[in-house]
């Protein structure tokens, strides 16, 4: 049965000040987008709401970018920030369906009961001339009790193991020239393509307008990509932060059957003893 996780920015507006309410600003963007995300939410961002920075909600000993810190870390940063595990945790990005989702997945991988994505992000409420407040959000640091899903992620291993027998379905969330290998990487010295047996699935065709396709839409794309929603799905992408998209697209239609590879490319690619297809699947 397909599920929203999106709220509406006439609910967030009705339940600004509601208590247990916690609003989460999870904007980053690529370089070439040229948007500087801190910069925007000191600015302008959405009363009440904090900042979640990607870059820095991390591991600190990988050499990966975007990798998973530790639950006790991820702790520490939830807690700094306000925001507890049984809090309703809204949050957005600046397009609505391209950074919110990879945050949306990593507080339910923590255990937080319920996140939610604003529909539109803070671009669209912007443009609906809708509150915003340069002021500081005022925090009290609070405990966020982690209840841990370690098997919702994928490891290099499972990725290896995958590759090799097939019998895990790989959903790539890069733009097709980056997965054909017709365009280069954001990343320098990073080659081009996929792993093999992979299908695409760009996390940008998952969504018009800041919200997610509908349900029959999502359905109708997955298929036309090759992937059978029945069985399990791992979903991968740069280093990891839009293939939540997709793992959102799969959650929404009842699909819990997936994994998240966390190293994506920026691991696979960046080796010298991995497989890797150019081919136009």
């Amino acid at each position: 049965m397909a599920e929203n996780f999106f709220v509406s920015q006439q609910w967030l507006l009705e339940n600004l000040k509601t208590p247990g309410v916690s609003l989460v600003d999870a904007s980053w963007y690529l370089p070439a987008q040229n948007r500087d995300p801190k910069a925007e939410y000191d600015a302008a961002h959405i009363p009440g709401a904090v900042f979640f920075d990607h870059d820095l909600v991390v591991d600190p000993q990988s050499e990966l970018p975007h990798t998973l810190p530790s639950p006790q870390d991820f702790a520490r940063w939830a807690g700094s920030m306000g925001l507890t595990e049984n809090d309703t945790i809204i949050v957005y990005d600046g397009p609505g369906v391209f950074t919110a989702p990879r945050a949306w997945w990593m507080f339910r991988l923590m255990g937080a009961k319920d996140v939610r994505i604003l529909e539109g992000g803070v671009d669209g409420w912007k443009a609906a001339g809708l509150p915003l407040t340069g002021e500081v959000t005022k925090i009290a640091p609070c405990v966020f009790d982690v209840d841990h899903h370690p098997e919702r992620v994928a490891s290099f291993g499972d990725m290896q193991e995958a590759v090799r027998t097939g019998d895990l379905q790989i959903a790539d969330a890069r733009p097709a020239g980056r997965f054909k290998g017709t365009d280069p990487e954001p990343r320098a010295g990073m080659r081009g393509g996929h792993m093999p047996g992979a299908r695409n699935v760009p996390a940008a065709a998952l969504s018009q307008d800041g919200k997610l396709l509908s349900p029959e839409a999502l359905r109708e794309t997955f298929e036309a990509a090759g992937l059978d929603l029945n069985k399990p799905v791992v979903t991968t992408c740069g280093s990891g932060v839009t293939a939540a998209v997709v793992s959102l697209a799969l959650e929404t239609l009842g699909s819990s059957n997936h994994k998240l590879y966390d190293g994506s490319w920026s691991e696979w690619g960046a080796r010298s003893d991995t497989a890797v297809e150019t081919s136009q699947k």
